[in-house]
């Protein structure tokens, strides 16, 4: 009889439910135990003890590689017989500072190994752009690998996760270790191959996707113990048997957009279409929305999303749908196809929140500016958008499981990770998942110019600011990374520098392909680069031969993003490990934020700043900006909320079920 492999025990907690949230009195006594959990790591005590350690590694400079291999192999069998504990974590650290040095050239810094002994503590550690947080990570990965359970290092997209396992893979395999790659397009085989690693670099959708496929695996074969038994016994074959070994130690790049960002939305898998006789209905509501009249009709609430017919509308359309049949026979059924056409009208916008590529609608994650082509709309809202791009319509699925990011990552038994812009989350970070967050001083001292933000009246104003800027900045020969928010936006600047005859590189989500290329140019003296959010993660502009004597990389964001963290991920794009650089935002009244959020305040200050230079005081646009930003962080972390109660809730009458 063949032995069960050591971690099929894993299967057995695929039922366990995560960590509840406190609540209460007890969110209290949390919260108080938050604080202390910071003290405890401050950065002054990791540094010195990261001091300590790289004065370890250097005694081990002059051993041969082979006796260095030795040393790793000992230290590996002593973490994997004594996996809780931390056995010569110092020394461990030590040898694997000298093995990066002679894979990569690179030898971390004390404020790296002190960033990663607040990873290896469980905490996020934030450490600024440009500190080497790939480097970083080696370390705690190296020894959660060792203890033989898998880590998995989770990050925001498919070319990061495959760029940093490719590039760390040397450090990896010198100390004993498998490292595995998780991509979209890849078979059960290959995927359970890649999570058989020791170390596995994933995404955060794809890891949670396949967590739900092995959770109705296992609904659909029998407990996980049976599983079990089948595997012991050799009675199994690879079409029955979960692709994850189990959730162990996550290590999650980008934390807080993982984390805090993408729990917004849960993740879904869908199963075949529940009503196919709905696609003519989708595209007979467009043709009854493009009557509809707003105000009138239908109103809109920009600030929550939201659209809801008036009593006027909703007896147009029933009298409109009366010779209708099918679907229409039912009057809530059809004004909820309706109310999705409204929806997708009023609130999407084509090259904003979505592209259509080769008859398909693909979504854009409007806080990291990529496409993301595995996701979609729930609830017919899909559909809405490919009937008004007059596409072939989908259909709406059946939802067969659910889970939401913020109860996933709680599963696994250590998590920890790292970010450049954590601190705006210190409370919610440790409130939901007990993750403190440390704050890691940089390496150089930071020489990054932030001037004052300047706020125009209109759109147009501000566009020809941005205009007469970069050609400024171009004059003298600095480097110039323009942000914009969207597709769209990078779209109609880079046409406007075109007719000034101002050479430019544009990244989006429509040319991602050439990012690596485009990123790699973009801190030559004098280029001009227009990006969305693609290059505020997971970047790094190195500047060119001279443009360090100029100033350094010049970041012009053309609007305030609806959080702080995504602009400051922007910023920080500028002035990575002592080099000079500045950063400013030109914002307008009219950008998405403000209209959003600040409708009311937005007008009346409009007509109180006409005047010829079309530009609103100092400290009234920058006090605006900041209120609309706050209110936006407020309606998400009320969203975030919700999808928390409903996992409550899905505990208390759902126990066990793959949609909890």
């Amino acid at each position: 009889m063949p032995a069960a492999p050591s971690h099929l025990w894993r299967l057995l907690s695929y039922r366990s439910p995560p960590r509840r949230v406190p609540a209460g009195v007890d969110a209290t006594w949390h919260h108080l135990g938050g604080l202390f959990s910071r003290r405890r790591l401050r950065p002054e005590a990791l540094l010195r003890r990261a001091e300590f350690i790289a004065g370890l590694s250097a005694q081990h400079k002059d051993q041969p590689d082979v006796a260095l291999r030795a040393a790793a192999g000992e230290l590996r069998e002593r973490f994997r017989l004594d996996r809780q504990a931390r056995p010569d974590l110092d020394a461990a650290f030590a040898l694997i500072c000298e093995v990066a040095f002679r894979q990569l050239g690179e030898r971390p810094f004390p404020v790296q190994i002190a960033g990663a002994l607040a990873m290896e503590a469980g905490c996020i550690a934030e450490m600024a752009t440009g500190e080497g947080k790939t480097l970083t990570a080696t370390l705690p990965v190296v020894v959660a690998g060792w203890r033989g359970r898998g880590c998995h290092v989770v990050t925001v997209n498919d070319y990061l996760a495959r760029r940093d396992a490719e590039w760390m893979r040397g450090i990896y395999e010198f100390c004993g270790l498998r490292v595995g790659c998780i991509q979209a397009g890849m078979g059960p085989d290959e995927r359970r191959s890649a999570y058989a690693a020791d170390v596995t670099y994933c995404t955060s959708r794809e890891v949670v996707a396949d967590f739900l496929r092995d959770r109705i695996t296992i609904g659909a074969t029998g407990q996980a113990s049976h599983l079990l038994l089948r595997q012991i016994t050799g009675d199994s074959s690879s079409q029955v048997m979960p692709v994850l070994r189990g959730l162990d130690v996550a290590l999650v790049d980008e934390a807080d957009s993982v984390l805090i960002d993408e729990a917004v939305t849960p993740l879904l898998i869908q199963g075949d279409p529940a009503h196919p006789d709905l696609d003519a209905g989708y595209a007979l509501a467009r043709e009854l929305a493009e009557s509809m009249r707003p105000m009138t009709d239908y109103r809109v609430d920009r600030r929550h999303r939201d659209v809801a017919l008036t009593p006027l509308g909703s007896s147009r359309l029933a009298e409109a749908a009366r010779s209708r049949g099918g679907v229409w026979r039912d009057r809530r059924r059809g004004e909820e196809l309706v109310v999705h056409a409204l929806w997708a009208r009023e609130h999407l916008e084509r090259n904003a929140q979505y592209l259509v590529n080769e008859g398909q609608v693909t979504l854009i994650d409007e806080l990291t500016g990529r496409s993301a082509p595995d996701r979609t709309l729930r609830g017919g809202l899909h559909q809405a958008v490919q009937a008004r791009e007059d596409v072939p319509i989908s259909g709406t699925r059946e939802t067969r499981a659910r889970i939401s990011f913020q109860r996933f990552f709680r599963l696994y038994r250590c998590l920890s990770g790292m970010t450049g812009t954590g601190v705006e989350s210190t409370h919610e970070l440790w409130h939901v998942y007990a993750l403190p967050v440390a704050v890691m001083p940089t390496h150089h001292p930071c020489r990054r110019r932030e001037l004052p933000d300047r706020v125009f009246t209109t759109a147009a104003a501000k566009w020809e600011a941005v205009v007469a800027e970069t050609r400024r900045v171009h004059n003298e020969g600095r480097p110039l990374l323009i942000g914009a928010r969207t597709v769209a936006d990078s779209q109609r600047l880079s046409r406007r520098l075109a007719v000034e005859g101002l050479d430019h590189a544009v990244l989006n989500a429509t040319c991602h392909a050439d990012e690596a290329a485009i990123i790699a140019r973009a801190g030559l003296a004098g280029r001009i680069t227009v990006a969305t959010n693609m290059a505020g993660r997971g970047t790094d502009i190195r500047l060119g031969s001279g443009a360090a004597e100029r100033g350094g990389l010049h970041v012009l964001a053309t609007e305030r993003q609806v959080n702080r963290r995504v602009d400051r991920q922007l910023r920080g794009r500028a002035a990575r490990q002592g080099d000079p650089g500045s950063s400013q935002v030109f914002a307008s009244l009219e950008d998405d934020l403000l209209c959003r959020y600040a409708p009311k305040t937005s007008r009346l200050l409009a007509c109180l700043s006409r005047g010829p230079s079309g530009e609103v005081p100092e400290t009234l646009g920058r006090n605006l900006l900041t209120w609309a930003q706050r209110q936006a962080e407020q309606d998400a972390r009320r969203q975030r909320r919700q999808v928390l109660r409903m996992d409550d809730w899905l505990d208390e009458f759902l126990p066990g079920s793959p949609d909890a």
